[in-house]
């Protein structure tokens, strides 16, 4: 891919994060052809506090208000990864038929899923988390997007965001993240790396045979809990 379709038809996004990439991004993204049913699927992978969630709510305004789906809610501490089937079924089937899809979401503190979330058939829909590019779902996404932050760097920052009270997961969490990335990597396969800077974010071309080397960014923060 040489370089992001810009599609210049399209009316610029409005909002508080209305950053240059993102709205580039955003464009792009309006003009794809559907991929689940009516919906334009977009992936938003990375590990495990590298800013997806921040990134992933900072592009649906960009788009207007879009969608977000956070894998965080669909797994469990029982199915940190065993969550496809669950997934296909309560999410990309309904969306894939026009429909709204429902799902009982997950609570971390109670271990037990709870309230329901719905999540219309939009033209684009945001699905962000860790393995939101897996290989059971490429072929649902019209784009994927990997936050380009070395693991290290990104479980560091989420460690010092969550604090002594999680230390237990993340040393569980860890290691299963690991395998996961290592058999079902997300990165080669991204149609974007996002790259969190002081201010807003750099969007490169995926698909490349030499990637660029992932830098360390350590400003900003993914707000969202880590599971």
């Amino acid at each position: 891919m040489d370089d992001l379709p810009d599609p210049s038809a399209l009316p610029e996004p409005s909002g508080p994060f209305d950053l240059p990439e993102l709205g580039r991004l955003a464009r792009t993204l309006r003009a794809l052809p559907p991929s689940c049913g009516p919906v334009r699927l977009v992936g938003v992978d990375g590990h495990a506090g590298s800013g997806k969630s921040t990134f992933a709510v900072r592009l649906a305004a960009a788009l207007g208000g879009a969608p977000v789906v956070g894998l965080d809610d669909i797994r469990s501490h029982d199915e940190l990864f065993d969550w496809t089937d669950r997934f296909r079924a309560e999410v990309l089937a309904p969306l894939a038929a026009g429909r709204t899809a429902r799902f009982r979401t997950y609570d971390w503190n109670a271990r037990r899923f709870d309230a329901e979330q719905r999540v219309e058939p939009e033209p684009v829909v945001l699905i962000e988390g860790v393995g939101a590019g897996r290989r059971a779902l490429r072929p649902s996404l019209a784009w994927l997007c990997w936050m380009d932050l070395p693991h290290g760097d990104a479980w560091a920052r989420g460690r010092g965001r969550d604090g002594a009270a999680q230390r237990e997961f993340w040393d569980g969490w860890e290691p299963a993240e690991r395998r996961h990335f290592a058999e079902d990597p997300t990165r080669p396969h991204a149609d974007t790396w996002v790259r969190q800077r002081t201010e807003g974010y750099v969007v490169l071309p995926g698909h490349q045979e030499t990637p660029p080397p992932p830098q360390a960014i350590t400003h900003g923060d993914d707000s969202s809990a880590v599971r």
